[in-house]
């Protein structure tokens, strides 16, 4: 249950402002929403299967404490991405199959090397568990595009998107500095490594975030 709540709780936080989650409200205006929740179930399914299958591989060869070290800072890594934002690329635009054979394929093909996947092929490595995670970062996936999908009907754009980001951001940071701090070698965790390494990711979150803001029009 550990596995499926976490993988749940970070692909959701992961999909906040991801560009999935963006496709997914474009569709929305295009078609139908049962037609869109089912097309990125169904490339949800596909994808993030194949990603846990990867994660599950990699313990076969790679010991589970440098998983566990690599997981947290991937997740210090996740949410400076998430900091950073995504934006659509005609993503919404390039396939011209039916309505459901458009949003599968379209976010089978946006998924891949996306943050999501990469979450879920690193909570796969962590937890070393198949179902649990598949199960998890699905429904994560699922919920998130729904919310992202019924925010964007309901409400527009009243909620700053900022904020949602900033929010999901810190909670992956937080989780990958709890991580690191459980699984580094003791000799390496003295107070002045711990507090340059926590000075260090605060700076690169500002220098990310400063680089998202959009330019000021100009006059």
């Amino acid at each position: 249950m550990t596995a499926f709540l976490t993988s749940l709780m970070f692909v959701f936080l992961a999909e906040m402002g991801d560009k999935t989650q963006l496709l997914a409200m474009a569709f929305a205006t295009r078609f139908k929403t049962s037609t869109v929740l089912w097309g990125i179930f169904i490339s949800t399914a596909a994808n993030h299967l194949f990603a846990v299958e990867v994660g599950s591989w990699l313990t076969n060869y790679i010991p589970i404490n440098y998983i566990q070290i690599a997981a947290a800072a991937s997740f210090i890594l996740f949410g400076l991405w998430t900091i950073r934002g995504d934006e659509l690329k005609d993503e919404d635009k390039r396939f011209s199959f039916n309505p459901f054979w458009t949003v599968a394929v379209a976010f089978f093909v946006a998924e891949m090397g996306d943050k999501t996947q990469l979450a879920t092929v690193a909570l796969a490595a962590k937890y070393q568990s198949v179902l649990p995670v598949w199960a998890g970062t699905t429904t994560g996936m699922m919920i998130a595009d729904a919310f992202g999908i019924g925010v964007g009907i309901m409400l527009g754009k009243k909620i700053p998107e900022s904020f949602i980001r900033w929010g999901a951001a810190a909670i992956f940071i937080l989780f990958g500095i709890y991580g690191l701090h459980e699984n580094l070698p003791a000799g390496l965790l003295t107070p002045p490594t711990e507090i340059a390494g926590i000075v260090l990711v605060a700076v690169a979150a500002f220098l990310v975030g400063r680089r998202s803001q959009p330019a000021p029009d100009a006059d």
